[in-house]
């Protein structure tokens, strides 16, 4: 609020860019150009009417809505199958581990009790894409150093696989108790607790980062 708006007017060639991306997406019936349009459309609307230093103090909000654009569906289904193999392999060795007999088919596990599909909604994806999203602005708003902050944003995948597999491994044990419990709300919950335990996972390893650069810091400057 403090910026003094000083209008840019290079800023409307990327609102035309914008309107002819969204033009020609619609009449390829390509939805994924289509969204991304109005990313570009807002970006040189602030350019526009904010001017270039309002634009960059807006960079990083900005930046932050590509992740309400839906990723290109060819793209979404290659990572989501993988992951689901991925986590159903995790899974099946984790299972193993703890001694509960298992047979993995592909995506499926063949439990004593029951049979578990490891599904699209279960691959994992839509929990690595919140935690990465979560991973920026919390780099951003709770530490200045770029490193730390790109750390961050990638270590959000192994953690994201590893809690995915985690709650698989966890609702084929819950089936040996009662095969009710893989299903329905506790299925759901169980999902919410495993996404929480990943953020915690995420702000400690933030911490160990301090304290690994402070500690570094200290060794070079005695």
């Amino acid at each position: 609020m403090a910026i003094t708006p000083k209008p840019n007017w290079w800023g409307l060639l990327l609102v035309l860019w914008g309107g002819l991306q969204l033009v020609i997406a619609t009449l390829g019936a390509e939805l994924f150009t289509a969204r991304m349009s109005f990313v570009v459309t807002l970006v040189g609307i602030v350019w526009t009417l904010g001017g270039t230093e309002m634009l960059k103090k807006l960079a990083f909000p900005l930046f932050l809505l590509l992740f309400m654009v839906p990723i290109p569906a060819v793209i979404y289904s290659a990572a989501t199958f993988k992951l689901q193999i991925l986590a159903s392999k995790l899974a099946d060795d984790a299972l193993t581990l703890l001694s509960i007999p298992v047979l993995r088919e592909g995506n499926i596990l063949e439990l004593p009790n029951q049979k578990l599909s490891v599904v699209e909604a279960c691959s994992g994806i839509r929990s690595l894409l919140s935690l990465t999203f979560l991973s920026l602005v919390y780099g951003y708003f709770f530490d200045r150093k770029t490193w730390i902050r790109v750390v961050l944003f990638f270590s959000t995948i192994p953690i994201a696989i590893v809690a995915n597999a985690s709650r698989v491994t966890m609702t084929g044990i819950m089936t040996q108790v009662k095969a009710e419990l893989a299903e329905g709300f506790f299925h759901q919950a169980e999902g919410w607790v495993i996404f929480m335990v990943a953020l915690a996972i995420l702000i400690v390893w933030h911490q160990v980062l301090l304290r690994g650069s402070k500690f570094a810091a200290a060794r070079r400057n005695p």
